[in-house]
């Protein structure tokens, strides 16, 4: 398995986040649909400095492999009365399919049951994101449902897959 440490964001990153938040092929799977300003970004790299999850319920740490930047992890939707939390994942193009998705998986599954009391992490994903489904069940993860018609890309409707894991007691 691939080596990965997870990290707060750093002003440095703000090149590879522009990079990811100006996607569009990614917008298909994520709450953004629209280009980020470098200073939108920067200030929201800043913000979540000083945001704790406790109180902005979200938590988003960078994954590095070798000190190269490689992906991120969004923890968010955190109930800490219910020990849960959604998850998503980036992995950058150049590091996809080579074992970085299921290092990040365990590490943030370690970091939440250890440092956040999390019971259960969840996730929704597209049906055609064929990628990450596989990620997610190689993980553990189980399907526990499916949203219809979740997730629109300005041509059609696609469904989306719920996965969900409980990580600790």
């Amino acid at each position: 398995m691939q080596r990965v440490k997870l990290r707060a964001m750093e002003p440095d990153d703000i090149n590879v986040i522009y990079r990811w938040e100006n996607d569009p092929a990614i917008w298909v799977y994520s709450a953004a649909h629209q280009p980020f300003s470098r200073h939108t970004l920067e200030k929201f790299i800043e913000e979540s400095a000083c945001n704790d999850i406790y109180t902005s319920r979200q938590l988003r740490l960078m994954a590095d492999s070798n000190d190269i930047t490689i992906g991120c992890i969004d923890l968010y939707d955190y109930d800490p009365f219910h020990r849960r939390a959604a998850i998503g994942i980036l992995i950058d193009k150049g590091f996809r399919n080579k074992g970085f998705g299921t290092a990040i998986l365990k590490e943030i599954e370690s970091f939440s049951a250890t440092h956040l009391n999390i019971h259960l992490l969840y996730c929704c994903v597209a049906e055609d994101n064929t990628a990450s489904i596989r990620l997610f069940k190689g993980c553990g993860f189980h399907e526990t449902g499916v949203k219809k018609e979740w997730l629109w890309d300005g041509e059609e409707w696609t469904d989306a897959i719920e996965l969900q894991k409980i990580i600790a007691q």
